[in-house]
């Protein structure tokens, strides 16, 4: 989460750019405090990394993309949305929201009572699509990420660069009454699950920012692979973790780390969102906050702030930066005239 492929020596779950999730965002709508927006952003535009673009094809057709709901504290599912998508041909896809309750919440499946089928938008213009009681789009969106992960990575010396201030990722925003999750606030998290040999295997998930990165350590395949529900094991590789980075005393290290997990966004939708207290809106600076607790309070900015082109109304981030036929063109271009590879 939210760690963009910045990471050193981290690559992209199952070597697929768009099985990244990079953030997750829960938030009332700022027109009408009685519904209630999610956000995933998955496959950033390019490798931190290598400076390179990544396919412009935006979501895999062998995955599903999760929001997963816990409306009774037990770090396990009760609702969820599962959007998949079709196969991407002629520079075109399609994307099919479903909704599941109860136990199949809690499993990977693609089924579901079907909310909604839409083509994913690959250009600047915004393709939303309004049923009678909820929003929903997916595609290329600007990111609204703000960090400069090259300070990060160089000793924690910041330049104030912000690294996203011109890239793109795939968005997927749903909009809903509050009454579909229940009267009392939940937990919230994303996931990926890819369909290798016929089997689902999960990818990725999170839903507190950069901590999977940062903290995980040799066991970051293994928590990515793992449920909430089962985070408490986690919490002494966290506690480690803290120790090197913060030079935390073991006892503070451990106790900070149970905060952090189980890896769920909780959220109060009566309330303004506000991380890490309740749920995220789109300009919380969630680095400087991660920051703080990472270094043990020695490092408490990167100075960088929100980014500008977001929107007021639905689907609230702004437009990409790359028009499709630039995407395409940079690709290509990187591949040698084939844009037929996957990253």
């Amino acid at each position: 989460m939210s760690h963009h492929y910045s990471g050193p020596n981290v690559g992209f779950p199952h070597g697929d750019a768009r099985l990244d999730l990079t953030d997750l965002y829960a938030f009332p709508s700022p027109a009408d405090a009685s519904r209630l927006v999610l956000i995933m952003n998955v496959h950033p535009s390019y490798s931190l990394l290598s400076q390179e673009p990544t396919t412009p094809e935006p979501f895999a057709a062998d995955a599903m993309y999760e929001f997963k709901i816990d409306t009774n504290a037990d770090a396990v599912a009760d609702i969820a949305y599962r959007v998949c998508f079709s196969a991407f041909a002629n520079r075109k896809q399609t994307a099919v929201l479903r909704r599941v309750e109860g136990i199949q919440a809690a499993e990977t499946s693609d089924e579901g009572q079907l909310i909604e089928e839409w083509p994913v938008s690959m250009d600047k213009e915004a393709l939303v699509v309004e049923g009678p009681d909820h929003r929903f789009f997916a595609g290329w969106r600007s990111d609204p990420f703000f960090f400069d992960p090259t300070g990060a990575i160089n000793g924690f010396h910041f330049s104030g660069r912000d690294n996203f201030i011109d890239k793109d990722v795939c968005s997927i925003v749903l909009e809903l009454p509050r009454s579909a999750l229940g009267a009392k606030p939940f937990g919230v998290w994303a996931r990926t699950v890819d369909r290798t040999n016929g089997k689902w295997i999960q990818a990725d998930r999170g839903a507190k920012p950069s901590q999977s990165i940062f903290l995980t350590g040799e066991a970051g395949a293994d928590y990515q692979a793992s449920e909430p529900s089962g985070d408490s094991r986690f919490i002494p590789i966290f506690a480690h973790s803290l120790e090197h980075t913060g030079e935390y005393a073991s006892v503070d290290a451990m106790r900070v780390a149970a905060t952090l997990l189980p890896d769920i966004l909780h959220f109060d939708p009566a309330l303004p969102a506000s991380y890490p207290g309740n749920g995220r809106a789109l300009t919380d600076d969630v680095l400087d906050h991660f920051l703080s607790l990472l270094t043990n309070g020695r490092v408490k900015s990167d100075g960088v702030g929100p980014h500008r082109d977001l929107l007021a109304g639905f689907p609230y981030l702004g437009p990409p930066h790359a028009a499709a036929a630039e995407r395409f063109t940079a690709y290509e271009a990187l591949q040698g005239g084939s844009s037929a590879r996957k990253d």
